[in-house]
């Protein structure tokens, strides 16, 4: 996973600056649909599929999961809409499907995630952290899709966030460490 290609991409899409294609606009947002290779088939590395959702749900618009998907359904364009639009006895719920409802959730509670303005803090080709913020809150949106674990230094503006995916409170103070292959919502509200 390729950060400086997918953040520059957002960032020319939702960015601070006026010139930026649809900012203020409330898109509907998706990583795979009924049209295309699902992303489980698509990624190099299955451990960067809870990440692609962990940016779908921290960056402007409204996130879609196709059917299917949130348990980590594969499927290629090219065995045909039987294959892409399967019909399943019943859901496979798993640590993917327990992730993008911590997501759900997350995004559902937090103004910033929904409404909120989006820059970038940190940027790496494995790591970024971006951040949503409204006048009552701040969520920074850290992803780290490396093998190895990443500390950050940046000015978060205060001393401690929760996390809202996990509950447990974060502390900025020498720099904050995401651990391989990981995410975090880090909320503070002001």
């Amino acid at each position: 996973m390729n950060m400086f290609e997918i953040v520059h991409s957002l960032m020319r899409q939702f960015g601070p600056e006026q010139w930026t294609l649809y900012k203020g606009k409330h898109l509907l947002s998706f990583v795979d649909n009924h049209d295309v290779t699902r992303v489980a088939s698509i990624l190099q590395n299955e451990k960067h599929l809870p990440l692609i959702y962990a940016l779908m749900f921290g960056m402007p618009g409204i996130p879609c999961v196709y059917y299917g998907s949130e348990w980590g359904e594969k499927a290629e364009k090219s065995q045909g809409d039987p294959a892409l639009r399967a019909c399943f006895e019943e859901p496979q719920w798993n640590e993917l499907t327990e992730w993008i409802a911590a997501l759900a959730k997350a995004k559902k509670e937090s103004k910033a995630l929904n409404y909120g303005g989006f820059r970038q803090v940190v940027l790496t080709n494995k790591q970024c952290i971006l951040a949503r913020e409204t006048d009552g809150e701040r969520v920074f949106v850290a992803i780290n899709a490396d093998s190895e674990p990443y500390t950050a230094h940046f000015d978060a503006g205060c001393g401690q966030a929760t996390d809202l995916l996990t509950g447990k409170l974060h502390d900025f103070g020498g720099g904050s460490t995401l651990e391989p292959y990981s995410a975090a919502f880090w909320l503070m509200e002001r």
